[in-house]
């Protein structure tokens, strides 16, 4: 038989504490808290109490103690539990700010939230905090490159023009190659996702050849005509500057913004050009390949189609592509641009400005 835990309970305590438990309107924890001293003042096991009252061992012999200690009041008021963190300070959170933006750690090229916190003698959540209402990403860089193309200004607003007001019959294509696609088969199967693991390929690969995509994309409408190539010289962009005018309507001129690539300006290329007077050519300026918006078309299917496909050959790589041609011409959404000429002048003039500052 286990040994016998009473605790002393006074008269006047117990009526108090039977008040309590029968009293409708008192709140349950105060209800347990009260049945567990009044049986404990019977002379009950901890053990029983617990499974009587439907709480643990644990509990039973906290609030045995709470009583004996402070009395009924005790068990009514829960403990006051030590404050949470001292928030930070203004000036703890200016030097923070200040390091990152102004200062680099000794043996890195950038601050991670743990190099920081040890800089800064706070925790790396607070550091985290800190850095998202700020706006503050040391582990993330951009790139950029400004152009000095001496016809920057005339070549933007060209271009610009051709999206935003584009000429009365006539097509704005934007034309380019997207060069060196490689058919890539990978060395060994990889995992499919499953719950709480994602799908897995080798690291390593096997090369099976390469082949250019020529895309010109019509502004209008969204829609892409796209041609695979196996190499892309001028001889290969005449093939497709045929291939573009025989799949669009022979009335509309059509205006082509292309990038200053060599083969786009071959004597060839020009002699074709003079024969065929519908076709326009408007180069982007050097260094700005952002203007033109079938980048954003080569982006998506790199992302969607070829980056993480198995191809073993030239052959199913560039069934692929145009299988996803197909598909996107099927249902085609037309890609909007929205910055104005002078707005990209803004924001260049900046970048020069926030450049010169650093030297």
């Amino acid at each position: 038989m286990g040994k016998i835990e009473r605790i002393e309970v006074p008269a006047e305590d117990r009526e108090r504490l039977v008040k309590l438990v029968r009293d409708r309107n008192t709140p349950q924890k105060i209800v347990w808290r009260s049945q567990i001293v009044l049986l404990a003042g019977e002379g009950i096991g901890a053990v029983e109490v617990a499974r009587r009252v439907g709480k643990s061992v644990l509990t039973v012999r906290r609030w045995r103690r709470r009583y004996a200690a402070k009395g009924v009041e005790g068990l009514l008021k829960d403990a006051t539990r030590p404050g949470g963190r001292k928030p930070l300070t203004a000036r703890k959170i200016k030097q923070v700010v200040n390091l990152t933006l102004n200062e680099k750690p000794s043996d890195a090229t950038h601050w991670s939230e743990r190099m920081m916190a040890a800089r800064a003698g706070i925790a790396p959540s607070s550091v985290h905090k800190i850095w998202v209402a700020h706006g503050l990403k040391p582990h993330l860089t951009k790139t950029f490159k400004l152009s000095r193309d001496p016809n920057f200004v005339a070549k933007v607003e060209d271009i610009v023009g051709l999206y935003l007001n584009p000429p009365d019959k006539a097509l704005v294509l934007a034309v380019d190659e997207k060069s060196q696609i490689q058919a890539l088969d990978r060395t060994q199967p990889g995992l499919p996702m499953k719950k709480g693991r994602c799908g897995t390929m080798t690291h390593d690969y096997k090369r099976n050849g390469t082949t250019t995509l020529f895309a010109a994309l019509n502004m209008l409408d969204g829609t892409v005509i796209g041609e695979c190539m196996p190499r892309h010289r001028h001889r290969e962009f005449l093939r497709f500057l045929k291939t573009i005018d025989e799949r669009t309507q022979p009335n509309l001129d059509l205006h082509l913004i292309v990038d200053n690539y060599a083969t786009h300006k071959t004597p060839a290329v020009k002699r074709w050009l003079k024969r065929h007077s519908r076709f326009h050519l408007h180069f982007t300026p050097t260094s700005g390949s952002w203007l033109n918006m079938v980048e954003r078309f080569f982006a998506e299917i790199t992302r969607k189609r070829i980056r993480r496909g198995v191809f073993k050959s030239v052959d199913e790589l560039e069934q692929a592509i145009m299988d996803y041609l197909d598909k996107h011409n099927g249902h085609p959404k037309p890609y909007v641009w929205t910055k104005t000429a002078a707005e990209i002048f803004s924001k260049v003039a900046r970048a020069k400005q926030a450049l010169e500052s650093q030297h």
